[in-house]
């Protein structure tokens, strides 16, 4: 930890002692990502400021078992943690460029790459109890119970359940113990 911290503290004094310049983001209300302002000629430099364009927030799934999360919207920044779950459902709360912040199940929030997320539906199951899945949703039939923090594919959401995929299972759960929809997505 302290070898880590020491060698950042480093390379930043070398950066500035060669004279290179580390390009910080804008403060929040000049990244241009709220909508509200228009692009112009005059001011062309803005378009690499902008998102996706995609509502925010929304939720999207880990690509890889090993994301880089930092303190920033750049390499610049340091790396504040690294997830190990593939497929764990994040919400993306802002947009710099090709760079998301992110909020995990746990509120914890870092900025992550763009390449490193996927649109993918996933969940987490977050229901203390067992949560069960049933084979329609009128709940005839259980399937599966599955427990708190089993990680399932979402393959569509109707007004209060959600059919998920567990592999080799398949059903409807409540959607109100899945963290990776809200309330109102409603989705085939």
């Amino acid at each position: 930890m302290f070898m880590t911290r020491f060698l950042s503290l480093l390379m930043c004094v070398l950066l500035v002692v060669s004279g290179e310049a580390v390009r910080a983001a804008p403060p929040v209300e000049d990244q241009g990502v709220s909508g509200d302002r228009e692009a112009d000629d005059s001011d062309k430099d803005m378009d690499a400021d902008k998102g996706s364009g995609l509502p925010l927030p929304r939720f999207a799934s880990l690509k890889s078992d090993n994301v880089y999360v930092r303190t920033g919207p750049s390499m610049d920044y340091p790396i504040k943690w690294i997830y190990k779950k593939e497929g764990l459902p994040v919400e993306i709360v802002q947009e710099f460029d090709s760079w998301r912040k992110i909020k995990d199940p746990s509120g914890e929030v870092g900025w992550a790459h763009k390449i490193l997320l996927s649109g993918h539906k996933t969940g987490l199951v977050i229901s203390s109890d067992p949560l069960i899945a049933y084979d329609s949703q009128d709940k005839d039939r259980p399937i599966v119970k599955f427990e708190k923090n089993i990680i399932v594919n979402i393959e569509e959401c109707q007004k209060l359940m959600c059919r998920v995929h567990f592999a080799p299972y398949k059903g409807w759960v409540d959607k109100k113990s899945l963290w990776g929809v809200y309330g109102s997505d409603i989705f085939n």
